[in-house]
């Protein structure tokens, strides 16, 4: 009920971790977000603080994280932000934790291929105008029966933007 949502983005800093489990499968890995702010000073971004946390996956999201996700991968993680605390040889310790709704390549740092783990719903027919020579719109279809509509990307066309930092 006062779930704690957050996103965050960040680099992955480890392989993700399997586990089957009695109550199913999990997916852990650790990720990194280091702010970056403009210093006025030297007129250059610098990095601030990182802010570390645990990603736990589970269930369908598991084997998705697990089959996709590699060390060093630019992601987003969307989740309830929890703390996980232990007590280790130091005393009591603690980290926060992040139990993944949702986990994404961050696109704006490079090209991903989207392919689903099951198949999608049936496509559900909508009436089109009645115009002589269309063919009857299909939802759901993204246009795979159009080649004509879909191009490949060459990332040497892909406008570069300048480095915000």
């Amino acid at each position: 009920m006062n779930d704690t949502h957050v996103t965050v983005v960040g680099n992955v800093v480890d392989s993700p971790r399997r586990v089957s489990l009695e109550n199913g499968a999990v997916t852990n890995f650790r990720l990194a977000s280091t702010a970056r702010r403009f210093d006025p000073q030297t007129q250059q971004f610098v990095d601030a603080g990182t802010f570390w946390v645990d990603v736990e996956c589970w269930n369908d999201l598991s084997g998705n994280v697990s089959g996709s996700v590699s060390k060093g991968d630019p992601v987003i993680v969307q989740g309830t932000l929890t703390t996980h605390s232990w007590e280790g040889e130091n005393g009591k310790r603690s980290t926060p934790r992040i139990r993944a709704a949702v986990v994404g390549h961050n696109l704006a740092r490079g090209i991903g291929v989207f392919k689903r783990s099951r198949p999608a719903r049936p496509a559900e027919p909508v009436p089109a105008p009645a115009q002589p020579g269309h063919e009857e719109l299909v939802r759901g279809r993204d246009y795979e029966d159009g080649p004509e509509t879909l191009h490949s990307v060459d990332t040497a066309d892909l406008a570069t933007e300048p480095a915000h930092g």
